[in-house]
Protein backbone atom coordinates (compact mmCIF):
# COMPACT_ATOMS: atom_id res chain seq x y z
CA UNK A 1 0.00 0.00 0.00
CA UNK A 2 1.28 3.48 -0.88
CA UNK A 3 0.44 6.61 1.08
CA UNK A 4 1.19 10.13 -0.16
CA UNK A 5 2.13 12.68 2.45
CA UNK A 6 3.27 16.24 2.96
CA UNK A 7 5.68 16.90 5.81
CA UNK A 8 6.38 20.16 7.52
CA UNK A 9 9.69 20.33 9.41
CA UNK A 10 10.48 22.37 12.51
CA UNK A 11 7.02 22.46 14.06
CA UNK A 12 6.38 22.60 17.81
CA UNK A 13 5.38 18.93 18.17
CA UNK A 14 5.68 15.75 16.10
CA UNK A 15 2.17 14.96 14.91
CA UNK A 16 0.00 13.57 12.17
CA UNK A 17 -2.17 16.55 11.30
CA UNK A 18 -4.77 14.88 9.11
CA UNK A 19 -5.66 14.58 5.45
CA UNK A 20 -5.67 17.33 2.85
CA UNK A 21 -6.78 17.46 -0.76
CA UNK A 22 -4.12 18.85 -3.08
CA UNK A 23 -4.47 20.72 -6.36
CA UNK A 24 -4.39 17.60 -8.55
CA UNK A 25 -7.36 16.13 -6.66
CA UNK A 26 -5.30 13.60 -4.74
CA UNK A 27 -5.48 13.30 -0.96
CA UNK A 28 -2.33 13.26 1.14
CA UNK A 29 -1.51 12.85 4.79
CA UNK A 30 -0.13 15.94 6.53
CA UNK A 31 2.66 15.35 9.05
CA UNK A 32 4.55 17.88 11.16
CA UNK A 33 7.92 17.03 12.70
CA UNK A 34 10.18 18.94 15.07
CA UNK A 35 13.33 17.74 13.30
CA UNK A 36 15.18 19.97 10.83
CA UNK A 37 15.23 18.86 7.17
CA UNK A 38 18.82 17.60 7.17
CA UNK A 39 20.62 14.26 7.14
CA UNK A 40 17.38 12.24 6.89
CA UNK A 41 16.19 13.33 10.33
CA UNK A 42 12.71 14.22 9.08
CA UNK A 43 12.34 10.89 7.27
CA UNK A 44 13.25 8.96 10.42
CA UNK A 45 10.62 10.81 12.45
CA UNK A 46 7.99 10.33 9.73
CA UNK A 47 8.58 6.57 9.72
CA UNK A 48 8.49 6.44 13.53
CA UNK A 49 5.20 8.40 13.71
CA UNK A 50 3.50 6.30 11.05
CA UNK A 51 4.68 3.00 12.54
CA UNK A 52 3.29 3.97 15.93
CA UNK A 53 -0.02 5.30 14.55
CA UNK A 54 -0.55 2.29 12.29
CA UNK A 55 0.76 -0.25 14.78
CA UNK A 56 3.20 -1.77 12.29
CA UNK A 57 6.95 -2.37 12.62
CA UNK A 58 9.13 0.45 11.28
CA UNK A 59 10.83 -2.15 9.09
CA UNK A 60 7.64 -2.42 6.99
CA UNK A 61 7.67 1.28 6.10
CA UNK A 62 9.92 2.95 3.55
CA UNK A 63 9.95 6.25 1.73
CA UNK A 64 9.94 5.33 -1.94
CA UNK A 65 9.53 8.82 -3.43
CA UNK A 66 10.57 12.26 -2.26
CA UNK A 67 13.10 11.37 0.43
CA UNK A 68 14.64 14.84 0.06
CA UNK A 69 11.34 16.66 -0.58
CA UNK A 70 8.38 17.70 1.56
CA UNK A 71 6.03 15.64 -0.59
CA UNK A 72 6.74 11.95 -0.05
CA UNK A 73 5.29 8.54 -0.81
CA UNK A 74 5.53 5.87 1.87
CA UNK A 75 5.26 2.18 1.05
CA UNK A 76 3.76 -0.17 3.61
CA UNK A 77 5.33 -3.54 2.83
CA UNK A 78 4.25 -6.95 3.99
CA UNK A 79 1.03 -8.84 3.50
CA UNK A 80 -1.37 -6.37 1.92
CA UNK A 81 -4.40 -8.29 3.16
CA UNK A 82 -3.21 -7.95 6.75
CA UNK A 83 -2.60 -4.20 6.69
CA UNK A 84 -4.73 -2.69 3.94
CA UNK A 85 -8.10 -2.89 5.68
CA UNK A 86 -6.81 -1.52 8.97
CA UNK A 87 -4.84 1.29 7.32
CA UNK A 88 -7.74 2.22 5.06
CA UNK A 89 -10.02 2.53 8.11
CA UNK A 90 -7.37 4.59 9.95
CA UNK A 91 -7.01 6.95 6.97
CA UNK A 92 -10.80 7.29 6.75
CA UNK A 93 -10.95 8.28 10.44
CA UNK A 94 -8.26 10.90 9.83
CA UNK A 95 -10.44 12.45 7.14
CA UNK A 96 -13.36 13.03 9.47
Amino acid sequence: MRVSLWETPRVAKDKIAGLAQVADGEVELKIGVTAPPEDGKVNAVVIKLLAKAWNVPKSLLSIIEGAADRRKVVLVAGDAMTHEGELTQWLARMGT
